[in-house]
């Protein structure tokens, strides 16, 4: 399906739905190969803001939310299988993965949630990508479309701070193993004033049998994993393990107008020490 939209955007664009990833994928292949501009698209809450301000200019917009692959939502295989088109909000009320659930809950107002998508946030331009957090530390991987098709990639070599697509290449899914949804799990957001605001930081963390991961963002450029080494290492306590990763951190940590580089710190030594505080209660 095609055809041409207006909308408050100050310039027209072609609007194309394809039915399946191959027509999408060629679709955008051929648009290229006329000349032309064009952008997946999915909820694209990002695009139409940036697109109004002419933060970007394209002539073509792909929409995937016509891919059945792209809109699956369920627990099937041994696999939490998330389709990029999903909004914000139905993943939230599927609840398959709580810590996924509560950290999205957290990303916009409901209206808001109800239009990203998890694909628009973990490709969007804003640096914040609280959806990977998540995806960070649980084996995780995501199903991309490429030229030579349908590739499974962990989500490590595939997301680093932002996607790393190659030009044409579109998210379809996101798949996380069964064994981690349940995990025990700990999520705080501190914000410079509103509950729903971007992050002063964001921290999620999951505790195994054998180890705890965390991930944090809104602490510098992009979202970071903490040291898995020196959170589980078995020679320190609390208060030199929380010393020892704000030094390994402290390069990553970006002052802005959230907070300062200082008062980051403060903040991020506080909530580590409320994390482990709440895994040693659970064991």
């Amino acid at each position: 399906m095609e055809g041409k939209v207006e909308t408050m955007i100050p310039f027209d664009f072609d609007y194309y739905k394809p039915e399946s990833m191959d027509e999408a994928f060629k679709c955008y292949q051929d648009l290229l190969i006329n000349n032309k501009k064009p952008l997946y698209y999915g909820g694209g809450t990002e695009i139409i803001s940036m697109a109004r301000v002419k933060g970007i200019v394209f002539d073509s917009v792909i929409d995937l939310k016509g891919i059945p692959e792209c809109s699956q939502l369920e627990v099937s295989g041994g696999k939490f299988r998330i389709g990029a088109a999903q909004t914000l909000t139905n993943i939230a009320e599927c609840n398959a993965y709580p810590l996924l659930s509560k950290t999205i809950k957290r990303i916009a107002d409901h209206t808001i949630q109800g239009k990203i998508t998890i694909g628009g946030n973990l490709a969007g331009t804003i640096k914040y990508r609280e959806a990977a957090l998540p995806l960070m530390i649980s084996d995780c991987s995501l199903q991309v479309m490429t030229q030579g098709g349908l590739a499974e990639l962990p989500f490590s070599k595939a997301f680093n701070g932002k996607l790393q697509l190659k030009k044409g290449e579109f998210l379809v899914s996101v798949l996380i193993e069964e064994n981690d949804l349940s995990l025990p799990y700990n999520h705080v957001k501190r914000t410079k004033q509103e509950k729903i605001d971007y992050p002063l930081i964001t921290m999620v963390a999951l505790k195994n049998e054998k180890a705890i991961k965390t991930a944090i963002t809104g602490y510098g450029d992009n979202p970071i994993i903490l040291s898995e080494r020196i959170i589980n290492h078995k020679l320190y306590n609390v208060e030199q393990k929380i010393n020892k990763i704000i030094n390994l951190a402290h390069s990553d940590c970006k002052g802005d107008l959230s907070g300062s580089r200082e008062y980051k710190e403060f903040v991020l030594e506080n909530m580590l020490q409320e994390m482990f505080s709440n895994f040693e209660k659970i064991g």
